[in-house]
């Protein structure tokens, strides 16, 4: 965390839940003043109230020390547009269904950006009754490996963690799949649109 819960982040959420400053220190049992102090960055509100806080302001707590509120307009919760999360730290991967803000290790994570497949990173996708058997002819070596597999299609998503030493492959049934991601921990995530073509 680069910096405590900042003026400009009080003040901007207390304006756009329509609360006075009055009354956001009738909600925190504060006084209006020490409001004030907090918008002017002359105190800062203590530790014990960053939930109240929160809570006041309808953010996580995250979101208010950071600053960065999430409003999530995807409510019906679309699988296909699942977003995945890799914490570069212990490689925790994390995948959402809409706007979040995830956090493993103290830091906030990004969703990853995904690529087309290319010459170094080419998947076999072989259809054997029911499913896709994915191969990728990848390093697996402690440095340089495949992650995960994922297989998405419009009302689930089918992960296979993958560890170093191992083999890049998977399984998935074909039911409904309309893309396949895959995660290079050097290179990044990768994405199969056309799944038939490959």
């Amino acid at each position: 965390m680069n910096n405590y819960v900042t003026a400009s982040v009080i003040k901007e959420l207390r304006e756009k839940n329509n609360l006075t400053q009055a009354e956001l220190a009738k909600i925190l049992h504060v006084s209006d003043k020490t409001v004030s102090k907090w918008e002017t960055a002359k105190g800062y509100p203590d530790i014990s109230l960053l939930e109240p806080i929160a809570e006041a302001f309808n953010v996580s707590v995250t979101e208010l020390l950071s600053g960065n509120t999430i409003s999530n307009m995807n409510l019906s919760a679309n699988v296909m547009k699942s977003k995945f999360y890799v914490c570069p730290i212990c490689g925790n991967v994390i995948f959402g269904m809409g706007e979040a803000v995830i956090t493993c290790h103290g830091i906030q994570l990004t969703p990853c950006t995904s690529e087309e497949i290319n010459d170094s990173h080419k998947p076999v996708i072989t259809h054997i009754e029911d499913e896709y058997y994915v191969r990728i002819d990848h390093d697996m070596t402690k440095n340089h490996y495949i992650s995960f597999v994922a297989a998405v299609s419009p009302d689930k998503i089918q992960l296979v963690k993958l560890y170093p030493e191992g083999n890049a492959e998977a399984r998935f049934k074909i039911n409904g799949v309309k893309k396949i991601y895959f995660y290079c921990n050097n290179d990044g995530l990768f994405r199969i649109k056309n799944i038939k073509n490959i």
